[in-house]
């Protein structure tokens, strides 16, 4: 997220979320070490339409098959392996291995899913997919990264107002830092 608030620019861009000329070697081992103990806590992925067929099951599963010295390796193996459920009002299938497609009400769903045994349920997006979930109070845990930078227009995933308690903060050289809140 920007300092401004936004998750993307106004057509998605990610351009600003690895700032050129701040390498923080550690803050990048620190946010996939985050990244693993998330994932770690989990057995269920949610995500919605636009993400899942935008490629996002195919990128981990080629890192996770395919590229044993990438640093992001142990996510990708955790999020290729894990139960991904994702939310379409038009698509029956998407491609992606554990990959279900969900087209019954967002709420009823959810609200099903946390009460099946299992792990913690994590999501991953996109924007809008977020923004409903956040609008239906189905958020149980905010995990947020601030980049130091403001793009001054984008995408967001609150929509109204909001009241979080913030639970911890960790700050990193680079001037990224991680808050994890929780609704109020």
């Amino acid at each position: 997220m920007t300092l401004d608030g936004f998750v993307a620019g106004p057509n998605g861009e990610n351009d600003w979320v690895f700032i050129p000329g701040t390498p923080d070697p550690e803050a990048l081992q620190q946010i996939i070490r985050f990244g693993i103990d998330l994932a770690t806590s989990c057995d269920t992925l949610l995500l919605g339409r636009k993400l899942a067929a935008s490629g996002f099951c195919t990128h981990w599963e080629n890192v996770a098959d395919n590229q044993p010295d990438n640093p992001w390796n142990p996510l990708a193996q955790l999020i290729a392996n894990h139960r991904k459920i994702a939310f379409s009002s038009s698509e029956t299938s998407l491609p992606g291995r554990n990959l279900e497609v969900e087209n019954g009400d967002l709420t009823t769903v959810v609200q099903a899913l946390k009460e099946q045994p299992g792990k913690d349920i994590l999501v991953y997006g996109g924007v809008d997919f977020v923004s409903s979930l956040i609008s239906h109070n189905l958020v149980d845990e905010y995990y947020l990264i601030v980049n130091p930078v403001a793009i001054g227009a984008g995408l967001s995933i609150f929509k109204e107002r909001k009241t979080l308690k913030l639970e911890s903060s960790v700050a990193y050289k680079s001037g990224k830092v991680l808050n994890k809140y929780l609704p109020v």
